[in-house]
């Protein structure tokens, strides 16, 4: 919970100058290219946040560390509040980042030709998990509604299944397509993995990062059954753009699997460093004024695109997210000769995320990242505006 203090106003439309520090996302493209794919905020990160940074460097003994019971304690009240998702403390695993977290449970689950499924398009570690494990790839392709919304094929969900599948690595909400899939999905894609024997590996990292009118429920918290028959994995990085502290959480109810999870030794599975456990506790304890605010002008962000998109961009479509700050864009029917993302990179010197990386259905969109200060989020869109125009 939040702890008593004065309100705290932030400024969302500073435009912070991230070229000359150490971030990935602006410097991978050269300085002309506005940078919109990597999955991280523009947003300088929650007051509180920095303060329990400050403090633990000027302590100034960095050795080998752990988390504190109060990082357990402050996870199984949040997730007992914000869901009536009843989680025991030991329940918990701490890791560098949900990615370790579906490729472990591969690792834990499965034998060398055993199955893992997957819904495509998704967010590509998801498809490479599988081969990284020398398991086989089982997929079921999220079904593109006529608005450009999406739903699941249950049928072919089921039909994805042999006898060999271990896993189903669930993404919910849902990169990219920004689906927060309602409870009676979730329930139906439990039973059937339930009856099928397949272990449920559900990435909830943007479970804070819902717009109104949709509801998260983990998808672990339907059910006892369910629960016992999933690992959970969400953090704080993406709702408090904290990414590049590398800590993440996974709920294991069944102690042997948590025990086989734990196997893995670094360097193939790097430990939580102290600046991340201190920054996940800052964010879950005094974040949530920072997170509200953030979400609002999000929501404002993600108006802007899809009004933008689907009036002034002919041919290229797209439906508003749920949740997550990443706009799906379909640009088959733009006119647009080859691939989206090296034309306006090319003609817009804008960087977007190349569909095709997210596999099945992903061909001919592109994924837009609207989290940053608005001025630039225009400055965007007027240049996809002119360079669609030059066709």
């Amino acid at each position: 919970m939040k702890s008593e203090g004065p309100a705290m106003q932030y400024d969302f439309d500073l435009l912070i100058d991230r070229r000359h520090s150490d971030s990935s996302k602006w410097n991978y493209y050269p300085e002309d290219v506005l940078p919109m794919w990597t999955a991280d905020m523009d947003f300088r990160a929650a007051a509180p946040v920095i303060d329990a940074l400050h403090r633990r460097v000027e302590h100034g003994v960095f050795g080998y560390c752990m988390e504190s019971a109060e990082l357990r304690a402050a996870i199984v009240e949040r997730l007992e509040r914000l869901y009536c998702w009843h989680v025991l403390p030991e329940e918990i695993v701490f890791q560098a980042g949900v990615v370790f977290g579906f490729n472990r449970a591969c690792n834990a689950v499965g034998s060398p030709g055993d199955g893992v499924l997957v819904q495509p398009p998704v967010y590509p570690p998801m498809l490479s998990a599988a081969g990284r494990n020398r398991m086989v790839r089982n997929e079921s392709e999220l079904v593109r509604r006529p608005d450009g919304s999406y739903e699941i094929d249950f049928s072919s969900f089921e039909a994805a299944i042999t006898d060999r599948t271990r896993l189903f690595i669930l993404c919910n909400p849902h990169n990219p397509v920004g689906r927060v899939f309602q409870r009676g999905e979730l329930e139906k894609m439990a039973e059937i993995c339930l009856r099928r024997n397949v272990l449920i590996c559900s990435d909830e990292i943007h479970c804070d990062l819902v717009f109104a009118g949709a509801q998260h429920a983990p998808i672990a918290s339907l059910s006892p059954e369910i629960h016992r028959q999933t690992i959970t994995l969400f953090a704080a990085s993406k709702s408090y753009n904290i990414p590049g502290l590398h800590c993440s959480i996974a709920v294991v109810p069944q102690p042997e699997l948590r025990r086989r999870l734990q196997v893995a030794e670094p360097p193939f599975f790097p430990e939580v460093n102290a600046l991340g456990f201190t920054a996940t506790l800052a964010a879950y304890r005094d974040g949530q004024e920072w997170l509200q605010q953030a979400l609002a002008y999000l929501e404002t962000n993600r108006n802007t695109v899809v009004e933008f998109v689907n009036s002034e961009l002919p041919g290229i479509r797209t439906h508003a997210p749920e949740a997550t700050y990443l706009a799906w864009l379909d640009c088959r029917g733009s006119g647009i000769s080859g691939n989206p993302c090296k034309f306006f990179l090319e003609r817009a010197r804008i960087a977007f995320s190349d569909g095709s990386h997210f596999g099945k259905g992903g061909e001919g969109f592109v994924r837009l990242n609207f989290a940053c200060p608005r001025p630039r989020l225009l400055e965007a869109l007027r240049r996809m505006k002119s360079a669609v125009a030059g066709l």
